[in-house]
C-alpha cells in the first residue's frame, strides 16, 4: 500500500492501523476491568467454576468473530457492523445497531472510569472519587483527538503493558506453586486449591450459572475489529489474523491468570470488592508487586476505555454518514479524526462522577453499569449473527467463494443465538443484575421513537433512509 492510500480528505478516515494495532486494540478493549476488577466478584459467586464459564463464553464468541470476519471480507465497503446490519436487515437495523453499540461503549467507558476510581483510592482512600473520574475523562478525550495511527500506537503499548503483567503474574504464580510457597496466613500454593475447597463447583449449579452474568462483560471488546476495519491497512490479510488469534489469546490470559490466582490463594479468601490480582500478591506477601500490579490494572482500565471510546466515536461517524445522526458528526479534521463525534461522546463520560455517589460503593456502581452494558451487547452480537444467517441465504455465492468461512456455518449461528437467550436468563436471575437488565428495554423504546422521527424527516426531505453500501469491488479487495 502506498502512503497516499492512508491519507484521507475531510469527511473520510485514514487507513493507518496495521495488523499489530488491530489485534492489540481488540485485546486491549476486552482485557480490562472485567478481568482485573470484576473477576473478584465472579470468583466469590462461582468459585473455580469461573474457569469453565470463560471457556464456554470464549467458545461462542469465537463463532461470533468468525461470522463477523466473513461478513466484513465479503464486502470491504462495510465500515462497521452497523453497515452490515443495514445491508442485510434494513435501514432500521443499521440505526438500532449503531446507536446501541455507541451507547454500549459509553456505558462501558463509564464502568472503566468507575473502576479507575477504585484503583486510585486503593493508593490513597482520601482522594475524592470525582477527581480521578474527571481527570480520566479529560485524558481520554485528548487521546481520541489524535490521528488514528497515534491512537493505534498508544493502544498497542497500553495493551502490551497489561499482557506482560498477566504473563508475569502467571510466571510468578508457577514459581510459587512449584516451590509450595506458604503465605503469612498459612495457605500453601498448589494447583489442588482449585478443588480442595468445595470442589470445582463449590456454589453448585446456581453459582456456575450466575458466573455468566459478568463473565460476558469481560469479553466485550473483541468485536472492536468490526469498527477498526475501516482504518486498517490490507484488511484481507490483517482481519483473519486478528480474528483467529484474539479469542484464543484472551482465553489464555483469562483462564491462565485465574487458574494461577486460585492456586496461589484459595478462592474463598479472595475479596469480592477488590482486584484478585492485587489481593493475591498482597496475601502472598508481595506488597511491592501488588503495588506494581495496581498500577498496571489502572492503565488497563484506561486502555479498555480508550478502545471503547474509539469504537463509539466511529459508530457515531457512520451514523452521521447514513443520515441517522447530525451531519456535524461526519466531519473529520485534517488528521482524519471525527473530532465532533469525539467531543459529543466524551460528554457522557462525565456521568461516571454522579454515579459514584448514587449507589452503595464502587463495586455496586460497577456491577450496575457492566450488567447494563452486557445486556446491550447481546443485541449487537445478535445482530451480527442474524445478519450472517441472512447473508448465507441471500448471497450463497459469496459464502461459497469466501476464503474465511465461519466453521459449522449452518448450525453455529443458531447455537449462538440460543446461548444469548441463556445469558439473558442469567442476567434476569441475578439479584444485582436484574434491575439493569429490565431497564434496557427503555433504551430500545427510545430508539424506536427516535427512528420513527428520523425516518419521517428523511422521507420529508426526499433523502434515502440510509446511505447505500457500494457493491462495486473495493480497491483493497484485490488479492
Amino acid at each position: 500500500m502506498s502512503t497516499t492510500e492512508t491519507i484521507a480528505p475531510h469527511g473520510e478516515m485514514q487507513r493507518g492501523l496495521k495488523n499489530r494495532h488491530l489485534q492489540l486494540i481488540a485485546i486491549g478493549g476486552a482485557i480490562g476491568t472485567g478481568l482485573f476488577l470484576g473477576s473478584g466478584k465472579l470468583i466469590s459467586v462461582s468459585g473455580p467454576s469461573i474457569i469453565f464459564v470463560y471457556m464456554v463464553i470464549g467458545f461462542f464468541v469465537f463463532f461470533i468473530m468468525r461470522a463477523l470476519g466473513e461478513l466484513l471480507l465479503s464486502n470491504l465497503h462495510y465500515k462497521t457492523f452497523g453497515d452490515i446490519a443495514k445491508d442485510m436487515l434494513g435501514p432500521w437495523a443499521g440505526f438500532f445497531v449503531s446507536w446501541n453499540y455507541w451507547f454500549s461503549w459509553v456505558i462501558a467507558c463509564v464502568a472503566d472510569i468507575v473502576a479507575i476510581t477504585a484503583y486510585v483510592q486503593w493508593f490513597n482512600p482520601n482522594i475524592p472519587g470525582w477527581l480521578p473520574a474527571l481527570v480520566t475523562a479529560v485524558v481520554l478525550t485528548v487521546l481520541n483527538l489524535q490521528p488514528v495511527k497515534i491512537f493505534g500506537e498508544t493502544e498497542f503499548w497500553f495493551a502490551i503493558i497489561k499482557i506482560v503483567a498477566i504473563l508475569g503474574l502467571i510466571a510468578v504464580g508457577l514459581i510459587l506453586i512449584a516451590t509450595k510457597f506458604q503465605s503469612p496466613d498459612g495457605d500453601v500454593a498448589s494447583i489442588a486449591n482449585l478443588w480442595e475447597h468445595g470442589g470445582m463447583f463449590p456454589m453448585g449449579a446456581s453459582g456456575f450459572v450466575l458466573g455468566f452474568q459478568m463473565g460476558i462483560f469481560s469479553f466485550i471488546g473483541v468485536e472492536l475489529v468490526g469498527t477498526a476495519a475501516a482504518e486498517t491497512e490490507n484488511p484481507r490479510k490483517t482481519l483473519p489474523k486478528a480474528i483467529n488469534s484474539i479469542v484464543i489469546r484472551i482465553l489464555i490470559f483469562y483462564v491462565g491468570a485465574l487458574v494461577i490466582i486460585m492456586s496461589v490463594t484459595p478462592w474463598h479468601k479472595i475479596a469480592a470488592d477488590q482486584s484478585p490480582f492485587v489481593s493475591t500478591l498482597a496475601i502472598a506477601g508481595f506488597g511491592l508487586a501488588a503495588f506494581a500490579i495496581q498500577l498496571v490494572v489502572l492503565t488497563s482500565a484506561a486502555s479498555s476505555a480508550n478502545s471503547g471510546l474509539y469504537s463509539g466515536t466511529r459508530m457515531l461517524f457512520g451514523l452521521s454518514k447514513d443520515g441517522h445522526a447530525p451531519r456535524a458528526f461526519a466531519w473529520t479534521n485534517d488528521r482524519g479524526v471525527p473530532s465532533k463525534a469525539v467531543f459529543f461522546t466524551c460528554v457522557f463520560l462525565f456521568t461516571a462522577i454522579p454515579l459514584l455517589f448514587a449507589g452503595d460503593g464502587v463495586i455496586a456502581a460497577f456491577t450496575f453499569v457492566s450488567s447494563m452494558c452486557a445486556t446491550l451487547i447481546l443485541f449487537t452480537w445478535g445482530s451480527i449473527v442474524v445478519s450472517y444467517i441472512v447473508y448465507r441465504r441471500r448471497y450463497p455465492e459469496r459464502h461459497a467463494a469466501s476464503k474465511f468461512k465461519m466453521p459449522l456455518a449452518a448450525v453455529a449461528p443458531w447455537l449462538v443465538l440460543g446461548f444469548f437467550v441463556f445469558i439473558a436468563g442469567t442476567l434476569l436471575y441475578g439479584d444485582d443484575t436484574r434491575a439493569p437488565f429490565l431497564a434496557a428495554p427503555i433504551w430500545f423504546v427510545i430508539l424506536t421513537v427516535l427512528w420513527q422521527l428520523r425516518k419521517r424527516r428523511l422521507i420529508r426531505d426526499g433523502r434515502p433512509l440510509t446511505a447505500p453500501v457500494p457493491t462495486i469491488p473495493h480497491p483493497l479487495g484485490e488479492d
